[in-house]
């Protein structure tokens, strides 16, 4: 018992001398490592004292640098301000000088360069420029833009394309010239040019673009008997006499022409309510064509079959009356006037069918155009409510319909109201004829019972 308890107490002794140990050797570590970044700390602040020393040595080189820059700046800033004050001298100086050599010349070269403005404008939209390219330089430096005094030989020039305008407008000249065609290409066409009003090919009018340089067809030909005055003299011989429409406007009443809606496009802007007065009017002239041709093959027929009363023929309304007739010969006058209007009362609807539809068709035309143009002043109204009245041009195609409606429901009507009249009038003849022939049936029969 007492050898254990000893063997206890050496064993906890020995690891408290352990403990302590460890503790003592832990704590001279530390101081070590605390000393060892107290060098290295003030290593790397001397570093930093020296980089920071450094750049700001950087800095002030750089800002001697921009003084010594400003200060250049600044000289050649008077430099340039000394001379700008000399050159504005200068120019003062020479402007007086070439006054006082002008002389009474200046107004003069005042109207030159106010007639070239005026000849430059001009020539540069004629018509004669597209047979004569080029004209436009030389009065285009001598235009009220050039601030030079025009020499003798550009005055001569200014005189020249004046002159060659004159002349060339009392000519109609014939020449091959490139085409742009709508397609965007181009080709070589023959031209005619009419004075300094029109130029001409073989499709009809053509314009000179300013600004391409270029001859181009109308967007759009005039009527076609003008286009066609137009051909006509492209293709005339030389001293042949041609009628020929021409521009005197240069163009300008020829071009309000692409503004100009074409027959389609009128009636494109009835809409809908003018498809249906289309589809009525179609359908009331195709029920008109079958009505007559129906009804004179009908007079046709009873034509034939009056020439030939013995032998009644089923094809025809008076061949039918006579079968009838035949059956019923024996009765007396008025049971066989009751069968015959009953056989000709039989043949009414097959004769007058179709013509009170047409009649029909012709009332409700005017109609659907009432009804288009009601509908088009709504469209206006509404439109004006949105977008107020200042462009025209919103309301144009709603007033369009409105209009156009109209006119269309009164053109169906027309021929509409003429096409009745006439199926009308042959069904009338040909019931007419077969009341006449009724009529004298009876009377013979009559004058028969009688004898």
């Amino acid at each position: 018992m007492k050898f254990v308890f000893k063997s206890v107490l050496l064993s906890a002794a020995l690891a408290v001398t352990a403990v302590q140990a460890q503790t003592t050797t832990s704590l001279d570590q530390l101081l070590e490592q605390v000393k060892k970044n107290r060098v290295s700390e003030a290593r790397i602040n001397s570093q930093r004292e020296a980089e920071f020393q450094s750049a700001q040595a950087d800095k002030q080189a750089l800002l001697r640098k921009a003084q010594a820059e400003l200060k250049a700046e600044q000289q050649r800033g008077d430099r340039l301000a000394a001379q700008y004050a000399q050159n504005e001298q200068t120019l003062a100086d020479k402007s007086q000088e070439l006054k006082d050599a002008t002389g009474t010349l200046g107004e003069m070269f005042g109207v030159v360069r106010s007639a070239a403005g005026d000849a430059y404008g001009r020539i540069a939209t004629s018509v004669v420029s597209a047979q004569y390219p080029g004209r436009t330089d030389v009065v285009e430096k001598m235009s009220n833009e050039s601030k030079g005094l025009p020499n003798l030989s550009e005055l001569e020039e200014l005189w020249f394309a004046l002159q060659t305008e004159m002349t060339e407008s009392g000519k109609v000249t014939k020449f091959d010239a490139d085409v742009v065609n709508l397609e965007g290409g181009v080709s070589r066409k023959s031209v005619v040019r009419v004075g300094t009003f029109n130029l001409v090919a073989d499709n009809g009018y053509l314009t000179y673009n300013k600004d391409t340089k270029q001859i181009e067809p109308l967007g759009r030909q005039p009527s076609d008997f003008q286009a066609a005055s137009a051909m006509d003299l492209n293709s005339a011989n030389a001293g042949e006499v041609v009628a020929f429409y021409a521009d005197p406007s240069q163009g300008q009443i020829l071009n309000l022409f692409k503004q100009k809606a074409t027959m389609m496009e009128r009636y494109e802007a009835g809409g809908y309510v003018g498809y249906v007065i289309t589809v009525i009017l179609a359908l009331g002239l195709l029920i008109f064509i079958v009505k007559v041709i129906t009804l004179l093959g009908l007079k046709g027929k009873i034509a034939a079959q009056k020439k030939n009363t013995a032998n009644p023929s089923s094809n025809n309304p008076l061949g039918r009356i006579l079968t009838v007739y035949q059956e019923n010969k024996n009765a007396d006058v008025e049971n066989l006037e009751l069968k015959l209007d009953e056989a000709i009362l039989k043949e009414l609807p097959s004769i007058e069918s179709g013509i009170n539809l047409i009649k029909i068709f012709a009332a409700i035309a005017p109609l659907l155009g009432l009804l288009g143009t009601v509908i088009g002043m709504i469209l206006t109204f509404q439109q004006i409510t949105l977008f107020g009245t200042g462009d025209p041009k919103l309301m144009a195609g709603s007033i369009s319909m409105a209009l156009v409606t109209t006119a269309q429901g009164i053109i169906a009507a027309l021929p509409l109201i003429l096409a009745h009249a006439i199926v009308a009038g042959i069904a009338k003849s040909v019931v007419h004829i077969l009341d006449e022939q009724t009529a004298g049936i009876i009377a013979a029969h009559a004058e028969a019972e009688k004898a």
